[in-house]
């Protein structure tokens, strides 16, 4: 099975080489050693790191992926009914981040949900701050009022 150094192995990953060391110390990705002590990475851990890549950008913690990757049989690298089955646990909290950021894509100019950026403009207008009753921080943008 053809391997590829470090180097090599975070040019085609887009990971950098300390980052690569790191998952590999937490065990999420996996390395093989030369008789010089090189690192070689099979191809196959590719599709590892793309998955760790892709899991942290949508918010993803390393201990949650590395649940996820050690519920594979045998600790193998993930398919695509792996993926499926994996990100439909995460699914619910991406959703939630969604309409978090289009709530403040659309009020971030005019409010940042707490009445604070101006009494005088703000569309919310909080006199004795009633917001505090609905809870802490923005809660125009973290939790609506229905």
């Amino acid at each position: 099975m053809e391997t590829l150094a470090i180097g090599d192995f975070a040019a085609r990953s887009g990971v950098a080489p300390s980052a690569l060391r790191y998952y590999e110390k937490e065990g999420l990705i996996r390395s093989t050693r030369t008789t010089g002590n090189q690192r070689r990475y099979h191809r196959s851990e590719l599709r590892r790191v793309a998955f760790i890549r892709i899991a942290q950008q949508v918010g993803v913690s390393l201990d949650e992926i590395r649940e996820a990757l050690a519920s594979l049989p045998e600790n193998r690298t993930p398919t695509k009914a792996d993926w499926s089955r994996l990100s439909a646990r995460w699914r619910r909290r991406l959703d939630e981040r969604i309409t978090l950021m289009e709530r403040l894509r659309d009020q971030l100019t005019g409010c940042i949900g707490c009445g604070c950026l101006s009494m005088q403009r703000c569309k919310l207008i909080n006199p004795s701050d009633r917001m505090a009753e609905f809870g802490p921080g923005p809660r125009t943008l973290l939790a609506p009022m229905e």
